[in-house]
């Protein structure tokens, strides 16, 4: 049975000396919940205060686990305890007992003469449990990987986000048992743990679904025999005034997921933003390729939206339950989310602990968030991703 501990640490200030005193007393509160048993995985984040003490922080959690294989990085801002700590020095650590057995392993892109190639780790076919993973957003294109596992290693699922603490290259901090990086990518696999991914991309449909009639790559010519901007204008004025307001700050499209489903609904979308548009022919650049015969539909986002999203999300997993206990989770959520975008704090994180239970988490603010939809890996942006370990197996 899956053990779960968690601790949320608020630190006075993040010198070496402080980082040593959260990392002792983060693992004595996660490891209090354990009952004894020993930990087989730990989960590190720290806030971007710990930049410069991140290497003494990650030595110090690594000392007092015992060399429990560890990942994490530093992040603009952290989760845990049902809070989102955004603007104070704190850590937050989750550790996990009885899942299996437990694979760290670093990667890195290599740019070669052809495009470039990934190094360090070779992805098995097959539902093997999970792959966590925190990419350093300046020198890993973590989508290109996932579109690479997509078409080659199907089965393969990865869960996780890009690291936020840094804001240039070489400041991301990376830690991967008792090391910091700060390049290229950090994970975990379980390949015996049951995990339950859950996305919430934050956006629900606005007007009618369309038939992509005419593509090529990821550029839309027609959606119903008619130019995407056509169509966008038509939709803008049927909408009530707030609709087409938030429409008018960034329009999304949704590609049906399911392309069996009667009527699609909020969640049953992979949501992307619109690149760019042709004034002239009416076309529209999408963040994804497109097929002709696709269906999509335009979306909106707000506060509103994405608290719909993640209210469901988390009740269609409390059914899939069953009644079964959740022993903890990780939380991967956009830097665009939390106070950002909600007038209430600890959104995420807040609603997570109220329909689940109060469980151990430990979460970070991303660049790009990792999480499979429709049976598919992507990389995300304004998307609350979360992998959740059920208690007991099925």
């Amino acid at each position: 049975m899956v053990k779960a501990g968690g601790a949320l640490v608020l630190a006075a200030d993040a010198g070496e000396a402080d980082a040593g005193e959260a990392a002792s007393r983060a693992v004595g509160e996660a490891r209090a919940s354990l009952g004894g048993l020993s930990p087989s995985l730990a989960v590190l984040f720290a806030s971007a205060h710990f930049l410069g003490s991140a290497q003494a922080l990650v030595a110090a959690v690594a000392e007092e686990t015992g060399g429990v294989p560890l990942i994490g990085c530093v992040a603009e801002a952290v989760a845990g305890r049902g809070r989102e700590v955004e603007s104070e020095p704190a850590v937050s650590l989750w550790l996990a007992a009885d899942l299996g057995p437990v694979e760290t392993f670093a990667m890195e892109f290599v740019r070669t003469a052809s495009g470039g190639a990934f190094g360090g780790y070779r992805f098995a076919p097959g539902p093997a449990g999970v792959h966590l993973m925190i990419c350093d957003p300046f020198t890993f294109p973590a989508g290109d990987l996932l579109t690479h596992l997509n078409e080659h290693v199907p089965g393969a699922m990865v869960m996780g986000g890009m690291a936020s603490g840094g804001l240039r290259l070489r400041q991301s901090r990376l830690f991967l048992d008792g090391q910091v990086l700060s390049q290229g990518a950090v994970g975990a696999h379980l390949p015996r743990a049951e995990v339950h991914p859950l996305v919430a991309q934050g956006c629900r449909p606005v007007g009618d679904p369309y038939t992509v009639t005419q593509a090529d790559g990821n550029l839309i010519f027609e959606l119903g025999g008619r130019p995407p901007l056509a169509r966008l204008r038509e939709l803008a004025a049927t909408l009530p005034a707030r609709e087409r307001e938030l429409l008018a700050q960034g329009a999304h499209v949704g590609m049906v997921i399911n392309e069996y489903q009667a009527e699609p609904r909020q969640g049953d979308f992979l949501v992307r933003g619109i690149a760019g548009a042709d004034p002239g022919s009416g076309a529209i650049v999408m963040g994804e390729e497109v097929e002709v015969g696709q269906t999509v539909q335009f979306h909106v986002r707000d506060a509103r939206s994405a608290d719909e999203d993640l209210r469901r999300t988390l009740e269609r997993e409390a059914a899939a339950l069953g009644g079964r206990r959740a022993a903890g989770a990780l939380l991967f959520t956009c830097t665009g989310r939390g106070s950002r975008l909600f007038a209430e704090p600890d959104h995420d994180a807040g609603l997570l602990a109220k329909m689940l239970g109060e469980i151990p988490v430990a979460g970070f603010f991303c660049n790009g968030e990792l999480g499979p939809v429709g049976g598919r890996n992507f990389l995300h942006t304004f998307t609350a991703s979360i992998a959740l370990f059920p208690e007991t197996a099925r």
